[in-house]
């Protein structure tokens, strides 16, 4: 049994013996900082003995990071590992989702039984200004990503606190958040104070290329919650190697600032050369762009060129001949550009 999503470079190196250019997996095109990737290497010292299952050190650098006290911070596997966590623990019975969006979400709460609905965004891909008035009181949880995956666009924060004052659970996915040009405009974190039903997800994913460490995040409205959600999930959910690296990375703000800056002009080039080409693209906001072709075979041809390509296909809400691409170094992002030209 398979999961689609990005990043299965496994399958195409066990195919062909070699490694594939991942335009799948969105992360940061700097790669890992070097510290971060020290930090873990030197915490394999300590990797005999079990992880702190509090995570009490890096909650406490999450705290000085975002203002929330540390007994409403909740550190998992991944964002993933807490979006099933908050399903087990939710239970609900009816949820809300946009679509197309994260496919997480949906999997998780159809796990526990849920009956999810899906709400189209607008023609041009945005969160509709009439989606608040789709929570009943029957809707228990509700799902957004900002920015949306995999569309790349950004929900204005007013729409979003209008959603956490309809009494459903509200769980905004921000893990590309940081990656954007404003991140602090368009965060909840300062809303968490007014809203105990708000739960905000972070990782350190994408922003510092940490995907095989696992390690991410939650800030919920309540220490109830916070605590509910620690409780229901596994006993030492985060690895000696990636609590190091998280706290490590916490000390990155200049790095943080010269990815927003590297993204703000590859972003802008690829938009531009995607365009040019022909194709529809969205004006995406994070790391990665979401465009359309008229060809519904172009991931396949992509990848017998070694070039992997998001077909978001399997995403509701979109039809085939819709991909997402990473935005990775420029040289990289020459060869994708190549390719396309020859394929086409």
């Amino acid at each position: 049994m398979e999961r689609i999503h990005g990043g299965d470079w496994a399958a195409y190196a066990l195919e062909h013996g070699a490694l594939p250019l991942d335009f799948s997996a969105s992360l940061s095109p700097l790669g890992m900082p070097e510290r971060v990737y020290q930090a873990a290497v030197e915490a394999m010292r300590d990797a005999e003995r079990y992880p702190d299952p509090n995570c009490r050190r890096l909650r406490m650098a999450l705290s000085e990071r975002h203002g929330v006290d540390p007994a409403q911070i909740v550190c998992g596997a991944g964002a993933a590992d807490l979006i099933d966590r908050l399903a087990r623990l939710l239970q609900p019975k009816r949820a809300l989702i946009p679509a197309p969006t994260f496919s997480e979400y949906e999997r998780s709460l159809r796990s526990v039984g849920c009956k999810v609905e899906r709400f189209p965004l607008t023609a041009d891909f945005h969160l509709p200004a009439a989606f608040p008035d789709a929570i009943t009181p029957e809707t228990d949880a509700v799902f957004l990503c900002n920015p949306n995956n995999p569309t790349g666009l950004l929900t204005e924060p007013a729409l979003l606190r209008q959603c956490a004052e309809r009494g459903a659970a509200l769980i905004v996915d921000e893990c590309f958040l940081d990656l954007t040009e404003d991140p602090g405009r368009y965060s909840l974190v300062s809303s968490l104070r007014d809203h105990p039903n708000l739960i905000i997800l972070r990782a350190f994913t994408k922003t510092f290329a940490m995907a095989g460490l696992r390690l991410g995040y939650a800030l919920c409205g309540s220490a109830e919650t916070a605590q509910a959600l620690q409780d229901i999930g596994q006993p030492w959910p985060v690895s000696v190697p990636a609590e190091a690296a998280g706290i490590a990375a916490l000390q990155e703000q200049d790095y943080e600032n010269e990815v927003r800056a590297f993204l703000r002009a590859e972003r802008g080039r690829m938009f531009r050369a995607l365009s040019g080409m022909g194709f529809r693209v969205l004006p995406g906001e994070a790391n990665y762009l979401l465009f359309c072709s008229a060809d519904t075979d172009l991931a396949k041809k992509l990848r017998r060129k070694g070039i992997l390509l998001r077909d978001c296909r399997d995403f509701p809400g979109l039809c085939p001949g819709w991909y997402r691409t990473a935005i990775r170094k420029p040289e990289e992002n020459d060869q994708l550009l190549q390719a396309l030209r020859e394929v086409e």
